[in-house]
């Protein structure tokens, strides 16, 4: 993926990506079962419910017991694939995350839908803006934060075909922007570079991936070179990507739909302070919780959107000289 040749396909929720990767890997893979939440559609799964419907389990509003249910099929030999909001399927449950996926190390995938601010209307209670903080600290577990519907497809694929342990799938429910080419491949614990530059560089994840572009683009008018790197696997983190970064551009931005503290500012000011520490900035929740409204209204008012990213790496620049 480079600057140039990125094109707007359309606008499309990434939830629809994650339904259409489980439904294609359910097809290369017998073993692999999908856990609901009441809550199918929504999620994107109904889409291998209808196609697999003696692989696919209700399980009811009971986030808790669906970990246990798929820790159980894990080690029975099955790949269970259990999604619901993000809240819930990362948060409500971290107990059972922690001790019957984790700690067994078990291969099973959560699904984190309706991540981010953009969720809207449903408000703070359903905005799940602390999902990767509170999952990061947990040994043996993969994070992805996918861009668009497109990679999200490709992630989840990933998940279940490349990986061993438990992974969590991060996705929205707002259609947005899908622009990622389905045929590259996604490399866990790899960033992606869209742009290069020696100015600054930019790390951006999930939705803020498409804004970082947008401000990209506009910096290059005023004569500013950005590097930007697509963080779509937060852990593994590509500590080699972020390293060379710091030492190239010598400032770093991070852009995340996400809690600041503990999300993916943190887990890349983490490197760079044990490597090479150069000045930074973040765009992101600032430590607060979020409230009900249009999903753009409330990326603007908290700054996750392009104008955010353009102003602060202004700044950046300027704390480089």
């Amino acid at each position: 993926m480079d600057l140039e040749n990125i094109k707007q396909k359309g606008v499309k929720a990434t939830k629809l990506g994650f339904g259409e990767g489980l439904k294609i890997a359910g097809q290369n893979n017998a073993n692999l079962i999908a856990l609901g939440s009441d809550i199918t559609a929504s999620v994107g799964m109904d889409l291998f419910a209808n196609a697999f419907p003696d692989r696919f389990y209700s399980l009811g509003i009971a986030e808790q017991n669906a970990i246990g249910v798929a820790a159980g099929m894990a080690l029975c030999g099955k790949i269970p694939v259990f999604a619901t909001y993000g809240v819930f399927s990362a948060m409500r449950t971290l107990d059972q995350i922690r001790i019957s996926l984790c700690y067994n190390n078990v291969h099973a995938i959560i699904g984190g839908a309706h991540a981010g601010i953009s969720v809207g209307p449903d408000g703070a209670t359903h905005q799940a803006l602390e999902d990767i903080a509170a999952l990061r600290a947990l040994p043996n577990i993969t994070i992805l934060s996918p861009c668009d519907a497109t990679q999200t497809k490709l992630a989840t694929i990933a998940a279940i075909e490349k990986c061993n342990g438990p992974v969590y799938v991060r996705f929205g429910r707002e259609p947005m922007p899908d622009f990622s080419n389905e045929y590259q491949d996604f490399e866990i614990g790899k960033s992606q570079m869209i742009s290069d530059g020696d100015d600054l560089t930019i790390l951006a994840t999930g939705h803020l991936v498409w804004e970082s572009i947008l401000a990209v683009k506009e910096l290059s008018k005023q004569g500013i070179k950005a590097r930007l790197l697509n963080i779509h696997s937060i852990k593994p983190i590509d500590k080699a990507a972020i390293i060379k970064a710091a030492k190239e551009t010598g400032a770093i931005l991070t852009a995340e739909e996400h809690q600041i503290t503990g999300g993916l500012a943190s887990a890349v000011a983490e490197v760079v302070v044990q490597n090479h520490a150069v000045p930074m900035e973040f765009v992101g929740m600032p430590n607060t919780f979020g409230e009900s409204g249009k999903a753009k209204e409330l990326m603007d008012k908290y700054g996750m959107n392009a104008k955010t990213i353009i102003q602060k790496s202004i700044q950046l620049i300027n704390r480089k000289k």
